[in-house]
């Protein structure tokens, strides 16, 4: 569902079916919590903890959601569900009742059913404007990411060695475009493109919308960007250089898509830049 909504015509159709009757906005907190008790279950760590979790999160980011107007400028009530859905994910809560080998796993699963809910309620349901959710629009949407790189990746490289946060440049034995290509497109689908439409697509365009358009806006974007790396690896946490690094990435991440017209250019440039580094770095 998450890639029909890049489209317009089926976005459209899907928020006038849940306005039609909000009381069908339910329908996706409940079948969201179904199939990531699938997954758990699948997983064999399905544990009472989880699945109260995992419905708290869902519900309760739903009846945030469904309060306030639609369209128009975001409500508070918008951000209150973001931050319910973000926050979770963010400090994994879900370590609690999971065995280590599987918490990677159970907390992509919990960012997939965040990114998935967000969009059902804010873009499909309550109408946020500059989402930039859809399809590159021209070719400048591929040249923004591109110019992007050659711009930060430099940046991040001399400064992630300056900081011993990265090993020396190295060729890897075996390299090939294969691989490398597939590498990407895994970051992009399971890393680059659900960050981005978190932070750049709702966190900074709200933070737009209400302080307006500015780089300093950008910049503070960008510092929140930086902060939900703290609590990464490598390193010792709380991981300043990361959070440095970050913050660097994190605002040429939000200047392309403050200049292009789809989040999928910044998920181009964030999926190119984390690319490069696990593979040469």
């Amino acid at each position: 569902m998450i890639g029909s909504l890049l489209f317009r015509a089926p976005r459209e159709r899907f928020s006038a079916w849940l306005r039609r009757d909000s009381r069908r906005l339910w329908l996706a907190p409940a079948a969201l919590s179904v199939l990531f008790c699938a997954v758990l279950a699948n997983l064999g760590v399905l544990a009472p903890g989880l699945v109260l979790l995992i419905l708290a999160y869902a519900f309760g980011a739903t009846l945030a959601a469904v309060r306030g107007p639609l369209d128009g400028p975001p409500h508070w009530t918008a951000a209150a569900a973001i931050v319910w859905l973000w926050l979770p994910v963010e400090f994994s809560l879900t370590r609690y009742w999971t065995p280590a080998p599987a918490q990677g796993a159970v907390n992509t699963a919990m960012y997939g059913t965040g990114v998935t809910l967000a969009l059902t309620l804010l873009l499909a349901y309550r109408g946020l404007g500059g989402t930039k959710y859809r399809l590159p629009a021209s070719g400048r949407d591929l040249l923004y990411p591109l110019a992007g790189f050659l711009l930060v990746a430099p940046v991040l490289a001399a400064l992630g060695l300056w900081l011993r946060f990265i090993d020396p440049f190295h060729i890897p034995e075996g390299l090939a475009a294969g691989g490398l290509a597939a590498l990407f497109l895994r970051i992009l689908a399971f890393v680059a493109f659900p960050e981005e439409v978190l932070f750049r697509s709702l966190i900074q365009n709200m933070l737009m919308q209400k302080l307006g358009a500015s780089n300093r806006t950008l910049l503070l974007a960008a510092v929140v960007f930086g902060a939900a790396h703290l609590n990464n690896g490598p390193g010792p946490l709380p991981n300043w250089r990361y959070m440095l690094l970050a913050t660097i990435a994190g605002f040429a991440y939000g200047k392309v898509f403050q200049k292009s017209s789809s989040v999928l250019s910044s998920a181009l440039l964030h999926a190119a830049v984390n690319t490069v580094r696990h593979t040469f770095f």
